[in-house]
């Protein structure tokens, strides 16, 4: 049986019980009048609609915890909000992590984009328009892992939809023997779009801090009069100093309105002179970039590829790119296109460091003027004791040798510990370093200062 509801215009409290109750002048937090009706049987708990928050609040959990929530939230999604968790639940919700068509007609629940190509087209257009990049870039690189969608970027079209990032070029070059000549020019075109960014983004800043670097380590010590670095000449020779005596007669008196004026004065002697050979349009220093190509080190090869042709067109650095696997590839002669360098490079197969450094220590002709950067997760498949000799015999020589264990702006890498350990114990400490980084890595080299470690336990 139930009541008519009564009207009670001095309730207030929206958090009030009593049966059969209607609010008026009742507000909710955005300030509008609300007014509640129920009408149920006595001795039950009357239902209050969700506030504003509490609305906001299930809402944002109906989106974090997907369709399978929707019971549980009681919270229904509609316009916008649906389209996004549409596109979201197609990678993330149900059966996600089969490939495409894995699944289907057993009756049970499945997600995914389909195995046509107008599908996936049709969820990248969604997500670019629902999505920020970022958010974008890491849907993509799930899709890719989850549904197994690597082979339909071997079509153009789908080329053309995709939101380029490095992990996507990554991607690309990995699919570079199985590509189509239909597809190579449009893979070609999105590796350039990213390659251009990144040049953008790292050239200038690493052209500015490697010229300064490479103007404090080219000391002359003969320099002519123009070349003289003064600051550093004095501070070099400030053992050399020599008072100067005042005046006779006049007692010691000088200074500031002293007789003599010399009091506190003196002279330094140069018995060397420190100058900057500026106007040198040789090359200063040689560079070596080796670089592992396996598969874990796409991101790495990307952005090497990049500063090595930033490196290049610097005048004053003589800069060689190797690559490996378990054969060696020099691809110095390509380095005025960064993009021709990547579509040289085969990512995947096994490790041969020690023959990789093999190759670089025979094409080292200046050992002092020489930086040697190992970009490598220093997971060796040829000779260990071999290839610690090699760095040991480069280091004893004069060569600057530095190990990066990834050069690429993810977390921690996973990389072999020992072999990081063994390095770091030769003076070759392996570590991380983002892009924005590998400019000061450089300079420190070039300087021979100590390295700009970003976390010591990384050697570890």
């Amino acid at each position: 049986m139930t009541t008519t509801a009564t009207t009670d215009p001095g309730v207030t409290d929206p958090g009030a019980t009593d049966h059969g109750a209607t609010d008026h002048g009742a507000t909710d937090p955005t300030g509008e009048t609300m007014e509640r009706t129920t009408a149920q049987a006595p001795g039950t708990a009357r239902p209050t609609a969700p506030h504003a928050p509490d609305a906001e609040r299930l809402r944002r959990w109906r989106m974090v915890l997907g369709a399978d929530s929707a019971d549980s939230t009681g919270c229904t999604l509609t316009g916008q909000d649906a389209a996004m968790d549409g596109a979201l639940n197609a990678l993330y919700g149900g059966g996600a992590g089969k490939k495409p068509g894995a699944g289907r007609g057993a009756g049970g629940r499945s997600a995914g984009l389909g195995a046509s190509a107008p599908s996936v087209a049709r969820w990248l257009g969604d997500i670019r328009t629902y999505f920020p990049s970022s958010v974008v870039q890491v849907m993509q690189r799930d899709a890719i892992d989850r549904l197994g969608l690597a082979a339909l970027l071997l079509e153009p079209e789908m080329l053309e939809a995709v939101e380029a990032d490095v992990h996507l070029v990554g991607t690309l070059l990995s699919l570079n023997k199985a590509m189509p000549e239909t597809t190579k020019e449009t893979a070609r075109a999105v590796v350039r779009k990213v390659v251009e960014d990144l040049e953008k983004r790292l050239a200038s800043r690493t052209r500015a801090t490697l010229t300064g670097a490479l103007d404090r380590s080219a000391r002359i010590s003969r320099p002519r009069h123009r070349d003289i670095d003064w600051n550093r000449t004095v501070r070099a020779n400030l053992k050399n100093y020599l008072p100067v005596p005042g005046p006779a007669g006049a007692g010691g008196a000088g200074g500031p309105g002293g007789a003599g004026g010399t009091e506190g004065r003196g002279t330094i002697v140069p018995e060397r002179l420190i100058g900057y050979g500026r106007a040198s349009r040789s090359a200063r220093k040689d560079v070596v970039l080796c670089i592992d190509q396996s598969g874990s080190m796409a991101a790495s090869v990307v952005y090497a590829s990049v500063f090595g042709a930033v490196l290049a067109s610097m005048r004053t650095l003589s800069t060689r790119l190797v690559v490996f696997d378990t054969a060696v590839v020099d691809l110095t002669d390509q380095l005025d296109d960064p993009v021709d360098v990547l579509f040289g490079t085969q990512l995947g197969g096994g490790t041969d460091i020690n023959r990789a450094l093999a190759y670089c220590q025979s094409k080292i002709t200046r050992p002092a003027d020489t930086v040697v950067v190992l970009i490598s997760d220093l997971y060796e498949g040829g000779i260990r004791d071999e290839m610690l000799k090699r760095v040991a015999a480069m280091k004893a020589s004069g060569v600057q040798f530095v190990t990066l264990l990834a050069l690429s702006d993810e977390g921690a890498p996973a990389y072999d510990h020992e072999h990081a350990a063994a390095l770091g114990a030769l003076g070759a400490p392996a570590f991380a370093c983002t892009p924005d980084l590998f400019p000061d890595v450089m300079a420190a080299a070039i300087e021979k200062r100590p390295l700009p470690v970003p976390d010591k336990e990384t050697q570890q």
